[in-house]
């Protein structure tokens, strides 16, 4: 199973990394500066106020599925069939619940215009997640790594046509690039209900009701960390935009200071996506998960922390050269967030485990508290500090989140930590540091230090043995499946 994650965890970052940096840097970015840090934070809250409440799209079927597919393949058929009803259902009481939530908050005509949109594209988004995870269940990695990709792809050629193509003699205006994301949608999950269609068996979609009841009550404890999670990652640009009398601009500042810590979050967000079905067979499977959850942490959390230690030395410099407007107060809130992502990468492992083993109460709790501390932090962060209050926010709440996880899957599996790996970790940190703190000094070009700093920390990693390439080389190549 690790030789299995290695292996389709490179295609993976493969495929990402050829077409989301240009996606991220190119065209999401491009956008932003030519429509302006208000016209995006317009966009940028309402598109966070829709993901607020998709998990109602969902109600949890998608890790569902995806754990109960990958421990038993011939469930398929007979999920698929039911599922795709309730999903149409599900979308019905979203929209319901959007519009009375959008009139409660009292959005304008404009506001709710650009929404309808964005509703229906949380719906193509979250039925191709429910797609990629028959997929994925089965263990056709290669498939779904390609399925991860496409959309982003038409995304590109479409933006890429309005923003540089001159076809309409206009500038880029922010509701064309929402008309981009439905027509890329739509596309993709096209394509992606032929490919599961093509794995069934059968396939007669039906209603029935106690089928229905069955799968919510064993899909609502998915569903209710999911809603809770969504509310804790995007509810800092909503009250933002609601709080402020300046609100759509602090919520653009956010989104600058949020677009690399967003990007490296989808990276680390292939992590759980390969993770859980890996995770869901092996535990049923009574193997121990040990050696692979060290792999995925030394895969993922190394990179992750020269990453965030390059990006807080040359925070300054690195958003002078992406944004036009707003840079000096966009690179505070951008060290921030960098700093939380460490967090975040480290839940998408434990947080994944836990879910792959049913200890979804315990994450629940976890997220409960979460969502909690984090509210009330932006309440009284935001007035007096505006969007770098947000940002303080999402670091404290990140970190509390991470370590409980942390404790709790040390406790229910046992795991040991040794002395050596710790002491191995802080040579590797402070190794990445001093590194910073040398080329800031020495003048250099700041692309040229940002470059040093990660390959400094890195080949750190690797003399003091926190990467193990002859044991990673030896997995890959003569590992078990």
């Amino acid at each position: 199973m690790t030789r299995k994650f290695i292996t389709n965890l490179a295609l993976l970052l493969f495929l990402n990394l050829l077409v989301k940096p240009f996606w991220i840097f190119g065209i999401d970015r491009t956008v932003q500066n030519v429509t302006g840090a208000s016209e995006y934070g317009f966009y940028f809250s309402l598109f966070s106020f829709s993901i607020l409440l998709n998990i109602i799209l969902d109600a949890g079927i998608t890790n569902f599925n995806n754990r109960a597919i990958a421990q038993n393949t011939k469930l398929i058929s007979r999920y698929f069939s039911n599922i795709i009803t309730i999903k149409l259902l599900l979308a019905l009481v979203y929209v319901v619940v959007v519009v009375i939530a959008g009139l409660l908050i009292g959005y304008s005509y404009r506001q709710f215009y650009l929404l309808a949109f964005l509703v229906f594209n949380q719906f193509l988004a979250s039925f191709i997640l429910y797609l990629r995870s028959n997929i994925s269940g089965l263990h056709h990695f290669k498939t779904d790594s390609l399925l991860s990709v496409l959309d982003r792809i038409i995304m590109i050629i479409l933006c890429s046509l309005l923003l540089w193509g001159n076809i309409f003699n206009q500038t880029m205006k922010i509701e064309w690039f929402v008309y981009a994301q439905t027509i890329s949608y739509s596309l993709t999950a096209a394509i992606a209900f032929v490919l599961v269609y093509s794995k069934t068996e059968w396939f007669r979609p039906r209603f029935r009701k106690t089928y229905l009841l069955l799968i919510l009550r064993q899909s609502y404890p998915f569903a209710l960390l999911a809603l809770i999670m969504t509310f804790h990652n995007r509810i800092d640009s909503v009250m933002l935009e609601r709080m402020l009398p300046n609100g759509e601009e602090q919520a653009g500042i956010y989104a600058q200071g949020y677009r690399i810590m967003d990007a490296a979050n989808n990276f680390a967000l292939l992590f759980a996506g390969l993770l859980l079905p890996i995770f869901s067979r092996m535990i049923k499977e009574k193997q121990p998960v040990n050696t692979l959850v060290k792999f995925a942490v030394v895969l993922l959390i190394v990179p992750t922390i020269s990453l965030t230690i390059g990006s807080i030395f040359y925070r300054q410099e690195i958003m002078d050269w992406l944004y036009w407007n707003h840079a000096a107060q966009s690179s505070s809130v951008f060290a921030i967030l960098m700093t939380s992502f460490i967090g975040i990468a480290g839940s998408y492992i434990y947080g994944t485990l836990l879910t792959a083993n049913g200890s979804l109460k315990k994450l629940n709790i976890i997220a409960g508290f979460t969502l909690v501390l984090n509210l009330l932090l932006n309440i009284l962060l935001i007035p007096h500090y505006q969007v770098l209050g947000s940002a303080i926010a999402c670091l404290i709440t990140q970190v509390f989140s991470f370590t409980a996880q942390l404790i709790i899957a040390y406790r229910l599996f046992q795991f040991r930590l040794k002395v050596q790996t710790l002491w191995r970790f802080l040579i590797f940190m402070a190794t990445a540091i001093f590194t910073g703190i040398f080329t800031t000094q020495t003048g250099l070009p700041w692309m040229v230090g940002f470059m040093l700093i990660i390959i400094v920390s890195l080949a750190t990693a690797v003399a003091v043995k926190l990467f193990h390439l002859r044991a990673l080389y030896a997995i890959i190549r003569y590992g078990e499946n």
